[in-house]
This record gives structure tokens, sequence and C-alpha cells, in this order.
């Protein structure tokens, strides 16, 4: 009945004399990491364009290519999109903040190291709340907000016999929003990832277009029976590039955790990607722990300090979100239907705004 009804946990039809799999006695546990391509001009520490669609290799310089004597200036529009972002998460902003170098080699790496907010990130706690299946309300807490640099990217379907590499990307200017542990479905995080786009389209942090990878969401999977407190041996499914590719990595991943429970094998701490063709996931490497990247203070970024007047500049800016925006709607006579229809897309709610403007007759 559950495999016709679509569940995604297919496998308890089992042959005769197989033991039945009963996946109800298991928890899942999700902790996600978003990063969102912040909408400035140029890239996190030089002056070369991060517009999409450009030819391969065009908007780099020496500094993007890590050229030997090339130093990096901070973005100061990066800064203002995080705090934005922070405040919007009701996270407490970090007023003393320093980069960090994450050291490893990838092709797609020109400098052989990231430039990233280990130590300090710029915005910590908070949360975001999402709507449950049932109505109800739920807080995901934050762990942090920080700034970091992106990679490049490698093409894998322009040369036969070589991965091609464009550096276009490398250097633009991220947040990474990091929650806890406290997402327990693939609903919840479906839930969660369409709060986070709508709200960085909201702030005009982000365009949250996932199919061109300005959004991307990775996730940290994990089961364990229920009532156990301890948190299970977690895998990492790697940059998922649409809300509904997040759920279902979820339920596939889950479902593989649970059956290597069922039959007493180990699981490992890995990092794995999901194959959205076929609905698998599949190992790409073992997982890094933070002393693998041998951390440590970027020398040639001086450390800055955020004032209370430019904390509070940031804030006064912050543009009304949905939620205020229902109420609003609502005291104008619309149904919450009507006013959840209307806000979810910021350019609808806007166009509303400016309708409005000109009538009282706000439901025709």
């Amino acid at each position: 009945a559950l495999a016709k009804a679509g569940h995604p946990f297919r496998r308890l039809i089992h042959t005769s004399g197989e033991k039945m799999t009963d996946y109800n006695k298991y928890e899942t546990v999700v902790g996600l990491e978003v990063h969102a391509q912040l909408q400035t001009a140029s890239k996190l520490f030089c002056g070369d364009s991060i517009a999409f669609g450009a030819a391969p290799n065009t908007h780099i310089s020496p500094v993007t290519l890590a050229h030997p004597g090339t130093l990096p200036v901070m973005n100061r529009k990066a800064i203002e999109l995080a705090v934005k972002m922070g405040l919007a998460c009701h996270c407490t902003i970090a007023k003393e903040n320093w980069f960090a170098r994450k050291n490893y080699f990838y092709p797609d790496l020109p400098k052989g190291y990231q430039v990233t907010q280990h130590t300090t990130p710029i915005c910590e706690a908070g949360y975001v709340e999402i709507s449950a299946a049932d109505g109800s309300s739920k807080k995901i807490r934050l762990n942090r907000i920080h700034m970091e640099e992106d990679a490049g990217k490698s093409l894998h379907d322009v040369d036969e016999q070589n991965t091609c590499i464009d550096y276009n990307r490398a250097g633009t200017p991220l947040v990474e929003i990091v929650t806890e542990p406290d997402i327990r479905s693939s609903e919840e995080a479906f839930a969660y990832v369409t709060e986070v786009r709508k709200l960085v389209r909201y702030l005009d942090i982000c365009d949250g277009n996932m199919e061109e990878g300005s959004l991307r969401c990775d996730a940290n999977i994990s089961v364990r029976k229920k009532g156990d407190p301890k948190l299970g041996t977690r895998v990492e499914v790697k940059n998922l590039n649409s809300i509904r590719n997040v759920k279902r990595a979820i339920d596939v991943e889950a479902a593989r955790l649970i059956g290597l429970l069922e039959k007493g094998e180990t699981i490992r701490q890995q990092t794995r990607s999901f194959d959205a063709n076929n609905g698998t996931t599949f190992s790409i490497r073992d997982k890094e722990d933070a002393d693998d990247y041998r951390y440590f203070a970027d020398p040639d970024l001086t450390p800055f300090h955020l004032e209370d007047s430019f904390i509070e500049s940031i804030r006064a800016a912050i543009p009304v979100l949905q939620e205020e925006r229902i109420k609003k709607y609502m005291a104008l006579q619309l149904t919450e239907y009507d006013a959840t229809v209307l806000t979810e897309d910021k350019l609808l709610a806007d166009y509303f705004e400016s309708v409005i403007s000109h009538t009282s007759n706000s439901k025709a």
C-alpha cells in the first residue's frame, strides 16, 4: 500500500522468508547548509563581474586566478547583505570579524584554499520559522550564517577525454546558512528551503535561482531509533539543485542508512552526491573533519569591525516581509488564503501594493 501511494520507503515488500524492515522505529535527523550567492555587482575580493551566463573564463583577472603577488580587497556590499540576512533570521551579529583560509586542493579552486569565516561567523544563532503540514509552525534553529567565496565550476560534458574548468564563478560572494540538526523529515526540509528562498528574494540578497546555481543546498542526514538521544553517523549529500531534489535525496538516503543498520553494517561518514535521473546517492569521498582543512587566519585580509550605527542602518532598510504583509492584507478584508497567495512572490506582492494605492476595493 505504501508503495502504491508513492511512499519513499518502497522497499517494504520482500521475497518470502526475508525480514521486513520496520522503518517506523527510526527517526531521520537532518541539518541543512544553504549557500546563497549574494547580489553584488562584483566578486568578494576583486572587481570581476559575477553576472551569470558569460562565456567561460571571461569574468576573471589575476586576482581571481590567484597569480603570485595579487592581494584581495573586501567587498563592503557583501558585508551589508550578510548582516541583512542575519537580522531577518533573528541572529546575533558579530561585531569583530575576520577571514580564514580553508585549505584543500581541487581543480576549480585556483588558490588551493577557500577564504571563509570559520572561527568568526558574522551571524550567530537565530532561526527560520516554517509551517508544518498540520498547519502548526516550527522554528528551525540556525547555528550560523557566514561569508565565503565560491569555487569555479568543473565542466564534464564539454570534452570527451578531459574535465574543463570555468573560473567565472570563482570568488563570487556567498553566505552559507547552517541549521542545527532540527529537521525531522524531508517535508520539513522542503518547507525550510522554500522559506529561505522566499526570504532571500524578499530581501534582495539572492535571486534564488537554483537551476543557475545561485542557491544550492547540502543536506547532512543521519538516522537513529526513536527515543535515542544520541545522533547517528551523518552523511552529507552535496549540491542539491532544486527543492524537490532536496526532498528526494533525504528520503532516499534515509532509507539507505536504515537498511545498513538493519543489516548490522557500520555507517561511514561520507560525502555523497544525488543522481536525480535514477533517484540514488553515490559516494564521492570519505567526509573530512575541520582539522583536515588546516584553518588559519588569512594574513592578506585585515579583521573588520562593525559599528552599531552600521548594523542599525541595515535593520532600518529591511523591507516588509511576508508575515507582516499577510496581516496587512487581512486587515484590508482579504482572506488569509488570498493574502498568502499574493505574498508568496515578492514581485506580485509589490505589484498588488501599487494597485491598492489607487483603490479601496482590495479584493477586486
